[in-house]
């Protein structure tokens, strides 16, 4: 049964109060190609509950499993192997219910268990300070530029051709309501990153610059000498991690001078879901921990010298007054952050490292292959488990050729940079432990017969 309170007349009140003509106009962001004209095609207008059931089967044997198939889709989003004892942990009921706690130190268990979570994202981000989650890696990446913002009172942010391109579109969209200038631009099919170019960006106006580490093209750069020119300026540099399983092979960011470093922490413990719910990672350095954005959790002794946990900082707008809010993020992604950390706590150390050098190990015998396939080159000169090919002619018609014979072959640049020529024949390939020498054979395989 359908619950509506108001009337007709109720709902023309509401809209003359705020200044709207029509409910539509409320939608007037939203492009309208973008909008239902009616409803869903597909689905029937009235069916029982077991034809739902059956069509909406139907509709999902369509899709391509891929734990079924080589896969080697990444960009921000990664196939890795979870831990069957990860899915069977978070689905006990005190951590599948469980909600922001509001009378916080009653819930002890999920204090400490976000209070390990930070200590795992420090020591991987290598910052001095982590909050209690995010919502996902792009969302961070702009609480970051707003951050940066409220810490150097300056306005204009420089954004690296190699930042993820959802990750820019996340903060142009925010920026129109911040009035913060974004510099942006898109990458070149080149080894050579843009760090020379935006250390000579820089500049006495510059609030922040943004670099993803490893970047969208998987080329990994030094970040020390970005952060001395940032810091010269008084400005603030901040680094985007998608792929945090990378922190077990190379420098953290923050060992590097980055100021903010924030990131996607699918990789750990989350599966792809579809592209959600997922993650964020945000760490920084202490001194500008009051600006941090979301929740902080501590760790403290009680009156009888217990060990205990509490909210240790909070800035956002249901704990403080709204205009003194940090961020409008009202809540962290506690289950997420909880699989994320159960996959730390599993293999620790030692086992990031292992499952890194595995990543990397087969990142590198799939670049060696590929590049035999005649008209087919590997671009980068450094990488972790992600590299882009250059092809002789557009990817995205050979990514839809290989996924006809069941190969996810990769990312095509044509698809996430539309309308850039240059771009076009950029195919970004992403390989982890769950990647075998047979997926890798089957993709040169059939990429070579498609090429010919």
């Amino acid at each position: 049964m359908r619950y509506l309170p108001l009337t007709p007349s109720d709902r023309q009140e509401m809209l003359g109060v705020i200044g709207a003509a029509t409910i539509d106009a409320l939608f007037a962001d939203v492009p309208e190609a973008a909008r239902l004209a009616g409803p869903i095609e597909g689905l029937p207008a009235h069916a029982s509950e077991l034809s739902v059931e059956r069509h909406m089967t139907a509709l999902a044997r369509r899709n391509m499993v891929a734990g079924e198939v080589p896969f080697f889709l990444g960009c921000g989003a990664y196939r890795h192997h979870v831990p069957a004892s990860v899915d069977h942990l978070i689905q006990r009921g005190e951590f599948l219910t469980a909600y922001t706690p509001y009378q916080p130190e009653i819930a002890q268990g999920t204090l400490q268990m976000l209070f390990e979570f930070q200590t795992q994202v420090a020591r991987l981000l290598g910052t001095d300070v982590a909050n209690a989650s995010m919502y996902d890696g792009s969302t961070a990446c702009w609480e970051a530029v707003g951050m940066a913002r409220r810490i150097t009172k300056r306005g204009k942010a420089i954004l690296s051709s190699g930042l993820h391109p959802h990750y820019v579109s996340v903060a142009k969209t925010m920026a129109k309501y911040t009035g913060d200038v974004l510099e942006t631009s898109t990458p070149t099919l080149s080894a050579d990153t843009d760090i020379d170019a935006l250390i000579a960006a820089v500049d006495g106006e510059t609030s922040c610059v943004v670099v993803q580490y490893p970047d969208i093209l998987g080329r990994i750069a030094d970040l020390t000498p970005l952060a001395e020119a940032c810091h010269a300026h008084k400005a603030l540099l901040i680094a985007v991690v998608t792929e945090p399983v990378a922190m077990g092979a190379i420098r953290a960011p923050g060992e590097m001078d980055a100021d903010i470093v924030v990131g996607e922490g699918q990789s750990l413990g989350v599966g792809l879901q579809f592209g959600g719910p997922y993650v964020g990672l945000f760490g920084c350095k202490e001194k500008y921990v009051r600006q941090m954005p979301g929740r902080l959790c501590g760790e403290t002794v009680d009156a009888d010298g217990r060990r205990g946990f509490v909210l240790t900082l909070s800035t956002r707008e249901q704990h403080i007054r709204r205009e003194k809010a940090t961020s409008n993020i009202c809540t962290n992604s506690g289950l997420c952050a909880l699989a994320f950390s159960i996959h730390m706590t599993l293999l620790g150390e030692a086992g990031l490292r292992r499952m890194a050098g595995l990543n990397h190990a087969g990142a590198v015998h799939a670049a060696r292959r590929l590049a035999q396939v005649p008209g087919v080159s590997v671009m980068n000169d450094t990488f972790f488990n992600e590299f882009t090919l250059v092809l002789p002619r557009e990817a995205r018609p050979v990514v839809r050729t290989l996924a006809d014979r069941g190969i996810l072959a990769g990312v095509s640049l044509g698809r996430l940079y539309p309308g850039i020529d240059s771009l076009a024949g950029g195919l970004v390939v992403a390989v982890t432990e769950t990647t075998t020498a047979e997926d890798v054979e089957a993709l040169a395989t059939a990429l070579e017969e498609t090429l010919a």
